[in-house]
């Protein structure tokens, strides 16, 4: 009897697998449950009671889901095209019917989402890969690759695979593998030469709830199959990737994960949709210091002519353009520019400030924060800004909350003091006091520049701290 039940359930996850794949894949067309039952080959009854048990939530629930979180993963990469549009091609009847589910599951509106993307992960309950959580600065990033990884990029050939399918419970893909390697043995499908262990994932844990997070524990074979139960054929498609080599503890994954997108974005490259994935060198059980060995891959784009990463000529001639009011400065060299800002404040003032992450989520404009001990306590902070419509750089005072801005922009409101500009309401302003440091700035002598913003910064957070904490 026990025989029948295992064989019978074997059965529904090859069925309902099938369909995951099939809705995946076509998240923008109409999926009515008629469809997807003759899809899995049971009836529209059957099929719904069968789907609820193997995945946890009914089929509808199932579908909104997947289409808010492949929305929900456009904006935070970044797009041109409107909510409203985004919506529509997804299914949805309106942007206010959209925007309630998105907000139901979130717990914020869709154009917040939009407009604050990778800083607001955190708050809304999904747990992402920040910088802020596990390293505390760009620059340690990088230094921690160089410490534990070795990062290449290259183009990888197809990859055939037998797999199984999981959601969340992340503890049990280790008797996946077992299963695995037994039926590989057993069917004489492991190519004990070149036999690979890696783990596919096919949800973004930055957009979904790691609960709810799908993978595949996949090994390498040497024939082709047809779907044996919950073992299915996979494949990881030729493509370019980025690939970092890691010799870490089973707690640092996350670390490492989260370094191999700060470099794609760091040497200017463009994440493209395909299989991230993880490749195990080693059984970290007879390690020594009990550590991983493994492959993180990252599918790319490959660069394009005009990928170049930003140096000091880029700038001057987009600057000389700006001047002719023709173009603005690329994005991406911006965000260079703005890294080594931040890394020149890092190194000069380490020991006075506490460095904030770069915020990139606008393409209209970027900042990193500076704040003290004391002023931490305050909940208070330095920003320094660049405008990448205006072309100008502004330092502003800011708080943790509106309830703190609200606090201070009233004192300073009712003092008789003036030396820098008042912003003229807290509701629709995250500035206290602000200050232009720059217009138009040159970036022709990016040392120059750098000593402006430095020279005047420092002065506005010197008067600023003088009030504060005087």
């Amino acid at each position: 009897m026990q025989t029948e039940i295992n064989e019978t359930k074997r059965e529904y996850i090859k069925r309902i697998n099938h369909v995951l794949d099939f809705i995946e894949k076509n998240l923008d067309i109409n999926l009515s449950l008629e469809q997807l039952s003759k899809k899995a080959h049971y009836s529209s009854y059957h099929f719904h009671r069968v789907f609820s048990t193997i995945i946890g939530e009914n089929l509808n629930q199932y579908i909104s889901r997947k289409r808010i979180e492949r929305i929900a993963s456009i904006l935070l990469i970044g797009t041109n095209k409107p909510i409203k549009e985004l919506a529509y091609n997804y299914g949805f009847n309106n942007e206010s019917s959209f925007s309630r589910a998105f907000k139901k599951y979130y717990g914020i509106s869709p154009t917040r989402f939009t407009t604050e993307r990778k800083n607001i992960l955190s708050k809304i309950g999904i747990e992402p890969f920040t910088t802020e959580k596990y390293i505390c600065s760009i620059d340690n990033i990088k230094k921690w690759i160089e410490m534990n990884a070795q990062i290449t990029v290259k183009e990888l050939q197809e990859i055939k695979l037998a797999g199984i399918m999981h959601i969340g419970e992340f503890d049990k893909i280790g008797n996946m593998y077992q299963r695995l390697i037994e039926w590989g043995n057993k069917k004489e499908m492991l190519s004990l030469s070149d036999f690979k262990a890696i783990t596919i994932y096919h949800d973004n844990p930055n957009i979904t709830q790691i609960s709810k997070v799908r993978y595949s524990a996949c090994i390498t074979i040497n024939k082709e199959f047809k779907t044996e139960g919950e073992i299915r054929p996979l494949t990881i498609q030729r493509g370019n990737y980025v690939i970092g080599n890691f010799e870490i503890e089973a707690k640092d994954f996350p670390k490492a994960w989260e370094s191999m997108c700060i470099w794609v974005l760091d040497n200017n490259y463009r994440f493209r949709d395909g299989d991230y994935f993880e490749v195990y060198l080693n059984d970290h059980k007879t390690h020594p210091e009990q550590k991983f060995i493994v492959d993180i891959c990252v599918p790319i784009e490959k660069h394009g002519k005009n990928s170049k990463a930003p140096n000091k000529e880029n700038l001057s001639y987009h600057n000389r353009s700006v001047k002719q009011d023709h173009i603005q400065l690329n994005y991406h060299q911006l965000i260079g520019y703005m890294k080594k800002l931040r890394a020149f404040f890092h190194k000069e003032y380490a020991s006075d400030f506490i460095l904030g992450t770069i915020y990139q989520g606008n393409p209209d404009f970027s900042y990193f924060s500076l704040t003290t001990e004391e002023l931490k306590k305050q909940k208070l902070k330095f920003v320094i800004i660049f405008n990448h419509k205006m072309m100008c750089f502004t330092i502003c005072l800011s708080g943790q909350n509106k309830s703190i801005r609200k606090k201070y922009w009233e004192m300073f409101k009712g003092s008789n003091w003036s030396t820098y500009h008042l912003a003229e309401s807290i509701n629709s302003s995250l500035s206290i006091i602000d200050h232009e440091i720059i217009e138009k700035p040159n970036f022709d002598n990016i040392h120059i520049l750098t000593k402006q913003v430095e020279a005047e910064s420092l002065k506005f957070i010197s008067e600023i701290r003088g009030i504060l904490e005087g």
